[in-house]
C-alpha cells in the first residue's frame, strides 16, 4: 500500500504540455534558481545511526534529537541548542556537522571552520559531555583537524599543524606524537594536496580497533614542485603556494606508522624499497596488532595488498592484482569472521564484482555475476552474512539495492524503477533510501532492510507542487549508434542520451541545441535521477527555445571495463569523436537547426567542449568551456598517469587531444570561464589557451572570477556566472 502511495506520488510529477491552465504558466528565472534558491530540492541530511540500530540522531534547530527508525518518533534529546554556548555572546555553537564517542554521551562539534582544500578543514573544536553537561575546547593551542574519540573514549586523536596529537580526557592532558611536520615540507596524519583530491581521503590516521595503537601517514613532500595561487581584495594581494604535483612530476614520499599508546613506541610498517609508489588506503583489520596495506604502482595497474605486524612493522601480501589499464581504488576492502576472510570489489571479469576471499588471497566465491557494474557497496551484516550493495543491473540508467549472501544468493530489495541510494543502520535493520528519477525530486524513506517501505521521510512536495506553476518539459531518454561509434572490436554500439524539448514544441519547426556535457573516465551524466539545480537552468533555456540534450561518450561508467577504459592513453579521442557524431545525428534530425549546436562543459567537460568545437567547427557554432584542463601535462599525476600515463611515455596521448594544438580550427563563438584561485584545475591551463587563441587571431569571449576555486561559487558569483552564460547562448544560439 505505501509503495502504491509512492507510485502514485510520483506519477504525479511532470506535468504534461498539454494541460489545464496552461496559460497561467510561468517560466523559471535565473533569479529563482541562483539568487532566491525557491526551487532548490530538500535533502534529508545529518542523519547518523545510534549505535543500537533502531535510532537516529538528527540536526534540528540547533539541537541534536533521537528519533525512532520505525515509527519517526522523537524519543530523546541527547544535545539542546542553549547548552552550547561558548562565549560571552550567548550565541550557541552553530552545529553543522559533529561525531560521538561509541557509548554516545561525549560530542565533537567543529566551529569556525577554515577550508584548506576540497575535503580538510582546520577548526576549534568542542567537547560535549552529556553526563557531565560540559562544554570544552578540545585544545588552547590553536585549530585542529580530523579529531577523533578513540574506540574506548578516553582520548581523542587531532592533526594540528602537520603534526598529531593525542588528548587524555581523563588526564585533561595534550600529548605530541609527531614532532617533524612543516608546512609544504613534512605531513602527518593527513594528506597532501594530490591524495586528497584523487583518493578522496584527507584523514590519514586510524585507532586500531583497541584504541592501543594509531597508524598514520607520513607524506615527505620536500621535492614536490609548488603551485601559486593569487587572492585579490587588499592593497597588495595575497599568495598562497601549496605541493601540486603535475604529470610526470615528482610525488610525496609516503611511509606508514604505527604508534603505541602504552609504550609510545613507533614503528614504520614495510611497504617495500619503492618509494614511486601510492599507498592510497591502510585500514586496521578486526585485530589490533594486524593493519592492512594498500600498495599501488605509479602506473597505477599493479595492487597489492599487505598485512602488517604493528608491532614489528613486518608485512606479507596477501592480494595481488594487475589491470591491463587501471585499478580503481574504493572503501570497499573489508575483512570479516575473524579475519578468516576479506570481501573486495574487482574488475577482474570485466565488470565490477564483490568477491569473497580467503585470508592467504585464494578466492573463495564470486558474489556477484554478470554484464553489468556493482557501483556501490554499503556494508557487510554480520549477524546476517549479507553484503548490501548497489548496482546498474537493471540498466546503466538506474540504480538498484541488493543483498547477497557469503552463497552468492542475490536479492532485489529496493522497489521502484531510478536511482537508489541507501544509507542502513548500524545493524542493518533499517536503511534511508534516496529515491529519484530524471526530472523528479527526490523522495526520502525508511525501510526495512528487505526493502519494504515503513514511512516517508521527505517527499518534496512543496517542490512538486511549485514546479506545477511552471513550463516544464519532461526530460526523455534515446540511443543512438552511427558507423563511427565502436568498441575495440570493431562492434557498433549505442550510446545514451537524453533531452529536452522546448515546452511548445512544433515538429514542423527547427530548434537550435545545447548538448550538456561531462565525459570523464566513469562519469555519468545520463542517469533516471533528479538533476538538481542544473536541471532547472536546462528547464529555463528550453522554456526559451533551446532543445538540451545529453550524452554518455565512450569511457563513461556502469557499462563495464571495456566501454569504460577505451580512452585509455587517448582522453578526449573518442570523447570528441562522439559529441560529432551526436552533433551530426541530431543535426540529421527533421526539427533541429543544424547549424544552431551549441556544447557546454565545467572542468573535464570544459576540456571536452572547447575539443568538439575546435575539431568539430563544422558540427558546433558555439561553446561554454568552464575551469577546463586544456593540457593533461598540468593536471596532476594521480589522475592523469592512471588514465594517461607519463608525458615522458605518452607524449601524443597528451598532445594530440590538447585544445591549445587545434585553436586554429575554431570558427564559431567561443565562452571561457575560470575561477582565479583554481587550486584543482589551475588558471594555467586558461591562460595557455588564451595565449594560443590570440596567437592564432581568433576571437572568443572570456570571463575570470579572481580568487574563486573550482566551484566559482560565492557572493554573487554563480547567479553573475549563470546570467554570463545563459546571455551568451541565446545571442548565440537563437538569434
Amino acid at each position: 500500500m505505501r509503495n502504491a502511495r509512492l507510485s502514485i506520488l510520483i506519477a504525479l510529477i511532470v506535468i504534461s504540455n498539454s494541460g489545464f491552465g496552461q496559460d497561467t504558466l510561468k517560466n523559471i528565472t535565473l533569479k529563482e534558481i541562483w539568487k532566491e534558491h525557491s526551487l532548490t530540492s530538500r535533502s534529508v541530511r545529518g542523519i547518523k545511526s545510534l549505535r543500537n540500530g533502531k535510532e537516529y540522531t538528527r540536526i534540528k534547530k540547533g539541537s541534536i534529537v533521537v528519533y525512532d527508525y520505525l515509527t519517526g518518533d522523537s524519543v530523546t534529546t541527547l544535545v539542546r541548542s542553549n547548552d552550547l554556548v561558548i562565549d560571552s555572546s550567548k550565541n550557541p555553537i552553530n552545529i553543522r556537522t559533529y561525531s560521538m564517542n561509541n557509548d554516545e554521551n561525549m560530542f565533537l562539534f567543529p566551529t569556525k571552520r577554515e577550508s584548506i582544500y576540497r575535503h580538510s578543514y582546520k577548526a576549534n573544536y568542542f567537547i560535549w559531555s552529556t553526563e557531565n553537561s560540559t562544554l570544552t575546547p578540545l585544545s588552547p593551542n590553536g585549530k585542529q583537524q580530523l579529531a577523533k574519540f578513540s574506540p574506548s573514549g578516553n582520548n581523542i586523536a587531532f592533526v594540528r599543524e602537520n603534526n598529531i596529537f593525542i588528548k587524555d580526557l581523563v588526564s585533561g592532558k595534550e600529548k605530541q606524537i609527531t614532532t617533524d611536520g612543516i608546512k609544504n615540507h613534512i605531513i602527518n596524519g593527513t594528506c597532501d594536496w594530490v591524495y586528497e583530491e584523487e583518493f578522496g581521503n584527507a584523514k590519514a590516521y586510524y585507532w586500531s580497533p583497541d584504541g592501543s595503537k594509531i597508524a598514520y601517514y607520513r607524506f615527505d613532500e620536500s621535492k614536490v614542485k609548488e603551485y601559486t595561487l593569487t587572492y585579490y581584495g587588499d592593497l597588495y594581494p595575497d599568495w598562497e603556494k601549496y605541493k601540486y604535483p603535475k604529470a610526470g612530476e615528482d610525488n610525496s614520499i609516503v611511509d606508514i606508522y604505527v604508534y603505541e599508546l602504552a609504550t609510545g613506541i613507533t614503528t614504520r610498517m614495510d611497504i617495500g624499497e619503492e618509494t614511486d609508489q601510492y599507498i592510497p588506503r591502510i585500514s586496521w583489520t578486526n585485530n589490533s596488532n594486524v593493519l592492512a596495506i594498500q600498495r599501488l604502482n605509479r602506473l597505477q595497474n599493479h595492487l597489492d595488498i599487505l598485512l602488517a605486524d604493528a608491532s614489528s612493522g613486518e608485512s606479507q601480501v596477501m592480494y595481488s592484482e594487475d589491470n591491463e589499464y587501471y585499478i580503481d581504488i574504493t572503501d570497499n576492502l573489508t575483512f570479516i569472521s575473524d579475519n578468516k576472510y576479506f570481501l573486495l570489489t574487482s574488475e577482474v571479469n570485466g565488470y565490477n564484482h564483490i568477491y569473497l576471499y580467503n585470508i592467504d588471497g585464494s578466492l573463495k566465491k564470486q558474489l556477484t555475476n554478470g554484464n553489468w557494474d556493482v557501483t556501490s557497496v554499503y556494508g557487510f551484516d554480520k549477524e546476517h552474512d549479507y553484503v548490501y550493495y548497489q548496482s546498474a543491473e537493471s540498466s546503466p540508467l538506474n540504480r538498484d539495492i541488493y543483498r547477497v549472501n557469503l552463497k552468492g544468493k542475490k536479492t532485489k530489495i529496493s522497489q521502484s524503477e531510478g536511482s537508489n541510494r541507501a544509507s542502513f543502520s548500524d545493524n542493518y535493520k533499517f536503511f534511508i533510501n534516496n529515491f529519484s528519477t530524471i526530472g523528479n525530486p527526490p523522495v526520502y524513506t525508511v525501510n526495512l532492510s528487505n526493502g519494504e517501505e515503513v514511512r516517508v521521510i521527505e517527499d518534496n512536495a512543496k517542490l512538486r507542487e511549485e514546479l506545477n506553476n511552471y513550463r516544464i518539459s519532461k526530460p526523455e531518454f534515446f540511443t543512438f549508434s552511427t558507423p563511427e561509434i565502436t568498441l575495440p572490436d570493431g562492434s557498433e554500439v549505442e550510446l545514451n542520451a537524453w533531452k529536452i524539448l522546448p515546452w511548445d514544441f512544433d515538429p514542423e519547426k527547427k530548434y537550435p541545441v545545447l548538448l550538456t556535457i561531462y565525459g570523464g573516465p566513469g562519469s555519468q551524466t545520463v542517469r533516471n535521477t533528479w538533476g538538481g539545480i542544473n536541471y532547472l537552468w536546462y528547464e529555463m533555456l528550453a522554456e526559451n527555445g533551446i532543445m538540451i540534450v545529453s550524452v554518455d561518450n565512450r569511457g563513461t561508467g556502469a557499462r563495464g571495463e571495456v566501454f569504460k577504459k577505451m580512452t585509455y592513453k587517448e582522453l578526449g579521442k573518442y570523447e570528441t569523436l562522439d559529441y560529432i557524431e551526436t552533433a551530426k545525428y541530431l543535426g540529421s534530425l527533421p526539427y533541429v537547426n543544424k547549424d544552431k549546436i551549441g556544447i557546454f562543459g565545467w572542468s573535464y567537460g570544459g576540456f571536452m567542449a572547447s575539443n568538439a568545437l575546435f575539431q568539430g567547427s563544422e558540427y558546433f557554432n558555439t561553446a561554454i568551456a568552464v575551469a577546463p584542463v586544456t593540457s593533461w601535462r598540468y593536471y596532476d599525476n594521480i589522475y592523469t598517469e592512471r588514465f594517461m600515463r607519463k608525458p615522458q611515455d605518452n607524449p601524443d596521448g597528451y598532445d594530440n587531444n590538447s585544445p591549445i594544438n587545434h585553436v586554429e580550427k575554431l570558427r564559431g563563438n567561443f565562452l571561457l570561464v575560470h575561477g582565479g584561485a583554481d587550486d584543482n584545475v589551475h588558471p594555467q591551463n586558461t591562460m595557455d589557451l588564451f595565449s594560443a587563441l590570440v596567437k592564432a587571431n581568433k576571437q572568443f569571449d572570456f570571463m575570470l572570477y579572481p580568487s574563486k576555486n573550482h566551484g566559482i561559487y560565492g557572493g554573487n558569483t554563480r547567479y553573475h556566472l549563470y546570467n554570463k552564460m545563459t546571455d551568451f547562448l541565446y545571442k548565440n544560439l537563437k538569434e
